[in-house]
């Protein structure tokens, strides 16, 4: 074996028996301190924990190893759903407000995939949400096809938008929030989620 190889399973080695005793630790009157659309929200991507929630989950082994339960299931069931190379399936696409972004007026976000952009319109005294799917996406044919029922959330969970694609692959509604996009963006952690909603 090389040293290269020893030292990896060394360190696979270490990183169990620390997940090991975290998980296994005692405290006295522990219970589940998150809930599980928390917990879930976290391991998606579309909430980050915040320092409270942090402190409570490594505190906590009960709560711990539920997360751990939910991250498990959660790997589970990705590997099982079915994706043969002709047929993309897409489960959520995620994005942030870059800082660039902040600088002036925004009128748009990207995912990371490059497949939704969002467009910000000047509506009166408010805003005009867009969402708009990518021609190039490898499940666009798909969407528009079957035209899903899709929302955009925001990093706090907030529904910014829901409704189906039209022919252009577009969704519009009212900008639902009283501060500017920018700003609404900034306060729940500057991400957001683009995902189908569950029949």
């Amino acid at each position: 074996m090389k040293e290269n190889d020893l030292n990896s399973a060394q360190d696979n080695l270490d990183a169990q028996l620390r997940e090991r005793l975290l998980l296994s630790r005692a405290v006295p009157g522990d219970r589940l301190m998150l809930a599980d659309a928390t917990l879930l929200a976290a391991l998606n991507g579309t909430r980050a924990l915040t320092p409270n929630e942090r402190q409570a989950l490594s505190s906590s082994p009960l709560t711990l190893r539920r997360f751990r339960q939910l991250s498990l299931e959660r790997y589970a069931a990705a590997a099982q759903a079915p994706q043969a190379a002709n047929d993309p399936v897409w489960s959520g696409s995620r994005g942030m407000l870059r800082a660039a972004s902040t600088a002036q007026a925004l009128d748009a976000l990207v995912t990371d995939d490059g497949h939704w952009t969002l467009h910000f319109l000047p509506q009166g005294g408010g805003w005009q949400v867009i969402l708009g799917l990518s021609a190039e996406a490898p499940f666009a044919a798909r969407l528009l096809n079957d035209q899903p029922q899709l929302r955009v959330i925001d990093g706090g969970g907030a529904i910014v938008l829901q409704g189906r694609l039209d022919a252009d692959g577009e969704c519009e509604r009212a900008w639902p929030f009283a501060t500017a996009p920018a700003e609404h963006f900034q306060l729940y952690g500057a991400g957001f989620a683009v995902e189908p909603v569950a029949p």
